[in-house]
């Protein structure tokens, strides 16, 4: 029942977002119109739970009155569209995207099913890309639901705000709320983000080349599309067989991923939208915004702004670079509309957007987002290369797709040109400004860029393509010849990955850890505070929602939160209680002492000690919990 009702829940923020499409958007054709709804229905999703949650804590009343919200908007949406004429348009042309975006979001759902915590021999078991991160949005969505406590605070740091961009978080933990399994809050809403993902990158690329034929190949091109890094596994096979078959075992060796020998541009899917909450959901939102900010700037339609201000000004606490990236293109293309002088409605149409987002977005960022930013900004040339000269770099990384953009833009019109002059300020933007404390994400910025070089690169080869096949029969042969060949190159590398990533399949979680887990959620105070060893696969901090110590730093560093004074009180809590424990425990507000495979394998712990002062609270094989204050 709980999953039903879930489910329902969502449903109906869809539903009102399409009533708010039909009264914006009737003039677009359905499939459009339909996203376009869908976007609303997940910015209300997020939003209008949290706003109420700030007032009123994050409990079952909150996340009701957010869905009457979005009820009565999307009811106002309904009535006032009654008498407009909704633009009608034939479905078969869609077939080849619903073909090929409905092969990409099959694999999306299956991988997503595949990589959040499967449970096997009372295991939890996840892929080889939701191996690092997936543990610390489990910890989020788990802590904000069972503590209540909006805005968040660290439950593996319980002093600290979250300044991360957690609305992708709390989306997840409303409908945890609801009863349902932590697996099913975290893959359905993270399916409905995939939906809109795909749908997205393909509308846009429709907006802007106009062709089914060069979205739909664009949109592979983004999402499948790699570099030459299946040299490394096809070189000298014959002598090393083994460079194929560790590709599909080895930890993160594939043909986009590949550290040692420089291989750095992840395929998006794989390592992008699978593993990392705030970036899929951030894209669900970026797309709808990139689609309207081409409609107002190019093809200068300002009906748009509003609706875009109001998306846009949504962003900052979903995704931070995703708000960025639209930051920086719609920047050049205001600039470029002074260059041009278009005229007072379309910097009317400007202001009214820039107006809205700051209405929005400044609370956001001033409250959160540069309480954790403002320190991590410095200069740093070359993203993420450590070893390459720096034009090879990106050849090996990008493949045909670097080697081909210079030359699709010489051949562009003035107008992509332009369309493609926001994606290049990104670029450099990012290739001299560091935004974060892993220099490695900024590719959070770049993979915006690079979804306007895959629509120039997609666009020109069908250009060429059309070209080359004038003529004579025998012109036909070679040219469908030379399309595999450079199909083949342009998709073996990202293909191989996500094969990998659909066979990888690591133990996160241990049978005895997830049977004291259960044992905490149902027995433990739902703020209650445990002593634990830090590491990122934690089972009380991901599973119960529950406080620990101190929790990794692989996740605390990365968000610029200081957590020194925890961890170096870690070793002295089970090492020397006889003289820390009592004075730390009350400082940190200790009322559980976990002892688990973890604990033992990193520490000398003082057994007796806990044994003679303090009772136990759960006991299985491996694990053993006391309670501090019985």
């Amino acid at each position: 029942m709980a999953e039903f009702l879930s489910v329902c829940y969502v449903v109906l923020f869809a539903t009102s977002g399409i009533g708010i499409s039909r009264l914006l958007f009737y003039r677009e054709k359905p499939l459009v119109r339909i996203w376009l709804g869908l976007a609303f229905g997940m910015a209300m999703l997020m939003w209008f739970p949290a706003l109420f949650s700030f007032a009123l804590g994050f409990f079952m009343p909150a996340q009701l009155l957010g869905l009457l919200l979005a009820c009565l908007v999307g009811a106002a949406g309904f009535y006032f569209s009654r008498k407009r004429a909704m633009t009608i348009a034939p479905w078969k042309a869609e077939v080849p995207f619903f073909i090929a975006g409905g092969l990409l979001l099959a694999l999306c759902l299956v991988l997503l099913s595949t990589h959040t915590i499967v449970l096997k021999d009372g295991a939890l078991y996840v892929g080889q890309s939701t191996y690092g991160d997936l543990a610390m949005h489990l910890g989020f969505i788990t802590s904000i639901a069972t503590q209540g406590t909006f805005p968040p605070m660290y439950s593996i740091c319980p002093d600290k705000l979250v300044c991360y961009p957690f609305l992708s978080e709390s989306v997840g933990s409303t409908i945890y709320l609801f009863g349902t399994s932590l697996r099913f809050a975290t893959v359905l809403t993270a399916s409905y983000a995939m939906l809109l993902v795909v749908s997205g990158v393909y509308c846009f690329f429709q907006e802007w080349l106009g062709e089914t034929r060069k979205s739909v190949f664009a949109m592979l091109l983004f999402f499948v599309g790699g570099g030459f890094g299946f040299w490394y596994f096809f070189d000298l096979l014959k002598d090393h067989p083994e460079n194929l078959t560790r590709l599909f075992t080895a930890f993160y060796e594939t043909p986009t991923n590949f550290v040692s020998n420089g291989m750095r541009w992840v395929n998006p899917i794989a390592d992008m939208m699978i593993p990392q909450r705030a970036l899929l959901f951030g894209w669900s939102l970026l797309f709808p915004c990139l689609f309207m900010l081409h409609r107002a700037a190019i093809k200068r339609d300002t009906s748009v702004f509003v609706p875009l201000g109001i998306l846009a000004g949504t962003l900052p606490l979903i995704h931070t670079h995703s708000f960025l990236a639209l930051g920086i293109i719609s920047g050049f293309y205001f600039i470029r509309s002074l260059v041009r002088k278009e005229g007072k409605a379309q910097w009317l149409g400007y202001a009214k957007f820039l107006g809205i987002v700051l209405l929005l977005a400044l609370p956001q960022l001033i409250f959160f987002t540069f309480r954790q930013s403002g320190s991590f900004l410095k200069f740093h040339f070359n993203w993420a290369n450590e070893s390459d000269n720096y034009i090879w770099f990106y050849i090996k990384n990008f493949g045909l797709i670097a080697l081909l953009t210079p030359v699709a833009f010489l051949a562009a019109s003035k107008e992509d040109k332009a369309v493609v002059g926001g994606g290049a300020l990104i670029w450099l933007i990012a290739e001299f400004i560091q935004f974060q404390p892993n220099t490695y994400d900024n590719n959070k910025l770049l993979f915006i860029a690079f979804v306007y070089a895959c629509g120039l690169v997609g666009s020109w080869l069908f250009d060429v393509k059309d070209r080359l096949t004038r003529g004579a029969a025998r012109n036909r042969a070679s040219v469908a010849l030379l399309s595999a060949i450079v199909c083949i190159t342009l998709f073996l590398s990202g293909a191989l990955t996500l094969g990998r990533e659909y066979v990888s399949e690591y133990q996160l979680i241990d049978s005895d850890q997830v049977a004291a887990a259960d044992y905490v959620k149902e027995n433990a105070e739902p703020d209650a505070t445990f002593l634990t060893y830090n590491n990122h696969n934690n089972c009380i901090a991901a599973l119960t929602g529950r406080n620990i110590v101190c929790g990794s730093g692989s996740y605390l560093y990365f968000h610029g939160v200081d957590y020194s004074a925890r961890e170096n009180a870690l070793p002295l809590l089970y090492e020397q209680p006889e003289f820390y424990f009592d004075s730390l425990a009350k400082e940190y507000n200790i009322d559980y002492v976990f002892i688990g495979s973890s604990e033992l394998a990193n520490y000398t712990i003082d057994i007796n000690y806990f044994t003679e002062h303090f009772e136990v609270f759960y006991q299985n094989a491996t694990v053993t919990i006391y309670s501090v204050h019985d």
